[in-house]
């Protein structure tokens, strides 16, 4: 998807608490589990139904490099649903998310002050109401752009302007971004 969106879903996938199944037969009986069918898994995977009726009866093992990237990535975005619910959750009420971001800021400030862009390498703690404010934009399926806003509100107020203790009125962007990382 992009930067942030990918970042944020990695900081949930850390809270897994048992490991996604390794094997393409594994992979294949869970993703038929939770799609309820082998044609619904066909048509996601996009392969045919006799393919995934095969891999998971385990008489096919390896799966083609694009396929294995496919099918890996479907069962992690299904896997373990209310740990990553409960994850987001306490992000969002108590304990907020770290970010660790090297890019490339800019700010418009006031008259004399220097708001040339400038690459900065910032790890931070962002309280909750700024975690539950990217997660229920993902949720509600916000543009890259969009998220990439108010990670850079998020650093403004928390960075820039120290929680509303000084640089009222300043306005943060940030463009070139070499690195982002979520935690939770």
């Amino acid at each position: 998807m992009g930067l942030v969106f990918d970042g944020l879903d990695r900081a949930v996938q850390r809270a897994f608490t048992r490991p996604i199944p390794k094997s393409a037969g594994a992979q294949m009986r869970y993703l038929v589990k939770q799609l309820k069918g082998t044609r619904a898994v066909a048509t996601t995977l996009g392969i045919s139904q006799r393919t995934v009726e095969r891999y998971a009866k385990d008489q096919i093992r390896r799966p083609r490099p694009d396929l294995a990237q496919r099918l890996a990535d479907a069962v992690r975005a299904r896997w373990q649903p209310r740990i990553r619910e409960q994850a987001r959750r306490q992000a969002a009420t108590t304990t907020g998310l770290m970010i660790d971001i090297r890019a490339r800021f800019g700010f418009t400030a006031a008259p004399g002050s220097t708001d040339d862009a400038r690459l900065r390498h910032l790890t931070l703690a962002l309280p909750p109401h700024h975690a539950a404010r990217l997660f229920q934009a993902q949720e509600t399926g916000a543009t890259e752009e969009q998220l990439r806003e108010i990670a850079a509100e998020a650093l403004g107020e928390v960075y820039f302007r120290g929680s509303g203790r000084r640089a009222h009125g300043l306005e943060v962007e940030f463009t070139d971004v070499e690195q982002l990382e979520f935690d939770l």
